[in-house]
């Protein structure tokens, strides 16, 4: 019985030896399916040799059993064998290094190698960075471009000659490539994340479009995203243009800075953002400036219309009309010429009456946009201590001073500032505009009254 299960021990070492140097090391599933078929293989062969033993008769389980100890003997002198010539070649190849250090020192090449892997390291860094990469994909099996780089900027062996030859290929194509268009085939995430085969467009190492929409480089996956929110329409027309030109130097957007400006640049928010985010003082503002500038418009509109009327009475005054101011003031001097002399203060009271009515009309709505000048900047004061107090209450509730915490607050005094004085200024020279136009209308009427009372007083002297 003894016997027995050192023949199972010695058949079960034997069969682990056979199946354990076919395992694959693929995945860490595969790998436990694989042992778990091993396993099952093992227990099966085990349970066979044992019943083969167990219906064996005593002479024969003798010689099997003796068989047995000779494999394993035999086994276990191979391996001794293995492992010592393993060994001795270990030794040999570490003294071949050796020697080979000793030979590259002496020629100077470990300044050259050490060198060379510092240019891969931060070679490294840009292809990775690199939108071009896109273009060159790493085959199935074979590290991407970086990585390579990598590897060989982190080994401490010395290079061959095929290494610096990829190392020179990687940095010829990068320069090359920084220098073309080139329009070709690759995926593309989708803004709603489905990546899909589409034709690019890539500007050097700094723009890529798509169907005329900017793309943006996600360096983890090598491949490019379609930017959620586009720029402007200019740059979206030159980018059309661009894609529709077959010869010649079309106009293109060029990001030196490999899309960082054109992610903070799309990012930027809109006006209307900006306003949103400025809370309600902000709509009071703009509230109150486009009440002014309705008022403005309407006022310089009747005043165009009011003096070309006047210019029109100027060159007929003999015959005064009811549709403009000095028509109107004219009518009103109704004086005896017979006795001009003496009424004549009565006619200078009247024509004044006259004027001062028609006054109100020329000066309206000059006294709202003075108080549009005013209250818009007063009115951005109150957003920026609003902002100011989003802030601080920010570093309050996060217990930290992060400048992108503070910069939500800040933003938003700045835009109530910006509006408040955008609002102001301009509402400043439309003010002087109208009170040009009305002192100016006011100053004729004043003129010609006058000039009509001295004339009727001088003719009425001569008889």
């Amino acid at each position: 019985m003894i016997k027995s299960k050192q023949f199972i021990l010695v058949a079960a070492a034997a069969a682990m030896l056979h199946t354990g140097a076919a395992l694959a090391q693929d995945s860490l599933e595969g790998l436990l399916q694989e042992v778990k078929a091993a396993r099952t293989a093992e227990q099966q062969t085990f349970q066979q040799r044992a019943d083969q033993y167990n219906a064996a008769p005593a002479d024969q389980q003798a010689k099997l059993l003796t068989d047995a100890q000779s494999r394993r003997e035999a086994l276990s002198a191979e391996s001794d064998k293995l492992s010592a010539q393993f060994s001795a070649n270990e030794l040999v190849i570490n003294e071949a290094d050796k020697k080979l250090r000793e030979k590259a020192a002496a020629l100077g090449l470990q300044e050259v190698f050490g060198l060379a892997r510092q240019v891969a390291g931060d070679t490294a860094s840009v292809l990775q960075q690199s939108l071009i990469s896109t273009q060159f994909p790493a085959k199935a099996g074979e590290p991407s471009r970086d990585d390579f780089l990598r590897g060989f900027a982190a080994s401490q062996k010395a290079p061959v000659r095929a290494e610096l030859e990829q190392l020179w290929l990687e940095l010829y194509g990068e320069m090359s490539q920084s220098g073309s268009v080139v329009k070709y085939t690759t995926k593309v995430v989708q803004p709603g994340g489905a990546p899909v085969d589409a034709q690019v467009i890539r500007i050097g190492p700094f723009t890529a479009i798509s169907e005329g929409k900017y793309l943006n480089y996600l360096p983890d996956l090598k491949a490019f995203s379609v930017f959620p929110r586009q720029p402007p329409p200019e740059f979206m027309a030159a980018a059309a243009e661009f894609a529709a030109a077959t010869s010649g130097y079309p106009a293109a957007v060029v990001d030196g800075s490999r899309g960082v400006l054109m992610s903070l640049y799309v990012e930027r928010p809109t006006w209307g953002q900006r306003v949103e985010h400025g809370e309600s003082v902000n709509y009071v503002i703009l509230a109150v400036g486009g009440i002014a500038f309705l008022c403005f418009l309407f006022q310089v509109a009747y005043l165009i219309m009011v003096r070309m009327k006047v210019s029109a009475q100027l060159k007929n005054l003999g015959k005064p009309a009811s549709d403009n101011p000095l028509g109107r003031v004219l009518m009103a001097f109704k004086g005896d010429g017979n006795s001009i002399e003496q009424d004549a203060d009565v006619a200078e009271l009247r024509i004044a009456e006259a004027v001062f009515r028609e006054v109100p009309k020329l000066e309206r709505f000059q006294a709202m946009l003075r108080l549009g000048v005013a209250a818009g900047p007063l009115l951005g004061l109150i957003g920026t201590v609003l902002g100011m107090i989003m802030t601080f209450q920010s570093i309050t509730e996060s217990g930290s001073s992060d400048p992108k915490l503070m910069a939500n607050g800040i933003g938003a005094a700045m835009i109530a500032t910006v509006l408040g004085l955008g609002i102001a200024i301009p509402l400043l020279f439309a003010n002087a505009l109208l009170t040009s136009l009305s002192k100016g209308i006011t100053q004729v009427i004043e003129e010609q009254s006058a000039g009509m009372l001295a004339e009727s007083i001088e003719r009425n002297r001569r008889g």
